[in-house]
């Protein structure tokens, strides 16, 4: 494409839409009309322009008239409490349904291979003195050893707090990473799983593995939980730069990458109230049973809170993407 002759042809209508745009609201019916067509039509010559001759002076002056004209045609919306409720009752449940098919495998493979780690080391001894000398493993794992009291270790407050936060980086390191092809998801997952299984081997070798699973099963099945469905949408992310689908590289991505923020958001709600369990269950007096009730109740919530209500919205048609209004402008693609 000649980029000279393209701008000859086409200078007039983006200075006539640039006019319209600075009378704001005092346009007639008929130059309404002109310019949302004008509109239309610069958003198609920005394509045109990116795909064929990229210039970075005129695609960032198209790039703002467009911006410009999307927020005249389409208007302006404060964010209010309703759409939070909006999120909370149907976006955010419908993306975690819909990404089912891969946070569901994720957290099956990996539990797996936790168990594998953990039977592999439990079973043999020359592996956990790999790990650690028998002093530092017995201290370990004796009754009130290392992975009893580092439940109690600081006050319940700061130590949820502390655990929300650490949580929270890892899930929105496997919801960032996905970009990258998803591998960096499938190595955040390897080291959750490898300190996981750790613990159960080390305290299984000790004869102590129902100590370990009533300590982690109150918060970790929730926690869990929420680190396998970001690893799932971190991979569904990353599948999405190798599989667009019928829709161009670009959209696809916008559209996973927009939901995969809005997935953060919920997560770190999600993860809220693991911390809250793992600060003030876990270490509490409460009979192990009663502890790991908690624990399944929660787990149970959640996965009906995604089930039905994510499962009714995204059958309605919610995808947990933002809502129309509110997303960028996507550029027709050029026939």
């Amino acid at each position: 494409m000649d980029l000279d002759v393209f701008v000859t042809a086409h200078r007039a209508e983006w200075d006539r839409l640039d006019h319209l745009l600075r009378r704001g609201r005092r346009l007639d019916g008929a130059e309404a009309d002109e310019l949302v067509a004008l509109y239309q039509r610069t958003a198609t010559h920005l394509s045109l322009i990116q795909t064929s001759a990229p210039d970075p002076l005129l695609t960032a002056r198209l790039t703002q008239l467009v911006a410009r004209a999307r927020a005249t045609v389409t208007g302006t919306r404060r964010a209010s409490w309703r759409d939070a409720v909006t999120f909370l009752t149907a976006g955010f449940p419908a993306a975690v349904y819909r990404s089912r098919h891969w946070w569901v495998p994720t957290a099956l493979l990996s539990t797996l291979l936790a168990a594998l780690i953990g039977w592999w080391i439990g079973t043999h001894p020359e592996v956990q003195a790999a790990i650690g000398a028998p002093a530092e493993l017995r201290e370990m794992t004796r009754p009130g050893g290392q992975y009893e009291t580092y439940y109690s270790s600081h006050p319940a407050a700061s130590f949820a707090a502390q655990v929300w936060t650490n949580n929270a980086q890892a899930v929105a390191l496997c919801l960032v990473l996905g970009a990258f092809l998803g591998i960096p998801v499938l190595y955040v997952l390897l080291l959750n799983m490898l300190n996981l299984g750790v613990g159960i081997g080390l305290m299984a070798g000790a004869g102590r593995l129902d100590v370990f699973l009533g300590l982690v099963l109150p918060h970790g099945l929730l926690e869990l939980t929420a680190v396998f469905v970001a690893a799932g949408t971190g991979l569904r992310l990353g599948w999405t730069l190798i599989d667009p689908g019928p829709t161009t590289r670009r959209a696809a991505l916008a559209q996973q990458g927009r939901a995969a923020i809005g997935m953060a958001v919920g997560l770190a709600l999600v993860l809220f109230v693991s911390g809250l369990i793992e600060g003030f269950v876990t270490p509490s007096g409460l009979p192990t049973w009663a502890r790991i009730a908690i624990g399944i109740a929660a787990e149970l919530a959640f996965l009906a809170y995604v089930y039905v209500l994510g499962g009714r919205a995204a059958r309605a048609g919610d995808t947990g993407d933002v809502e129309e209004a509110d997303r960028s402008a996507e550029l027709p693609t050029a026939a």
